[in-house]
């Protein structure tokens, strides 16, 4: 059928289903291999989102439900794209990118991190971005090194 012969509420409905695309970091896309086929899981799961809605007959309710679908696909092409795989750390000696790290904060408080990429980063599940500023004081230190982060100190206890 003709573009011409389709209902369309109006332009504004049409932008209201344009979403703005999802901010890229400016940082290397660094990732684990768990992170990698995390990204390369969603990138699947927003092409199936897309393609479930292209088969929407009514053109306004198609563009509405492949809205996220599609800014996501886009995102995630782009971050596999981009992504550059790092190996697990082959030694526990100092804290490098995929080290988990234990640390005691200055308040008594004890945390333990993953330093892993910015996507797969999830401080509730116990992994940090690498380029937190947590991560960023952590990076090239061994354990019994102290930094300073903001007016705290962290005194790193274990990293394996």
């Amino acid at each position: 059928m003709s573009v011409a012969f389709t209902k369309e509420d109006s332009a504004e409905t049409a932008s209201e289903t344009m979403l703005p695309a999802r901010t890229i970091s400016a940082e290397p896309n660094l990732v684990t291999q768990a992170g990698l086929r995390a990204l390369e899981l969603q990138l699947n799961q927003a092409r199936q989102g897309y393609e479930a809605a292209s088969i929407i007959e009514d053109v306004n309710e198609r563009r509405r439900q492949a809205a996220i679908p599609l800014r996501d696909l886009r995102y995630f092409a782009e971050r596999v794209r981009t992504a550059q795989l790092v190996p697990d750390p082959m030694s526990t000696e100092r804290v490098v990118f995929g080290s988990t790290v234990s640390f005691a904060r200055d308040d008594g408080r004890l945390q333990k991190y993953r330093i892993v990429g910015e996507d797969e980063a999830d401080p509730k599940a116990g992994s940090i971005s690498y380029v937190s500023p947590v991560a960023r004081f952590l990076m090239g230190k061994a354990v019994g090194d102290v930094v300073s982060v903001g007016d705290q100190g962290i005194e790193i206890l274990a990293i394996s």
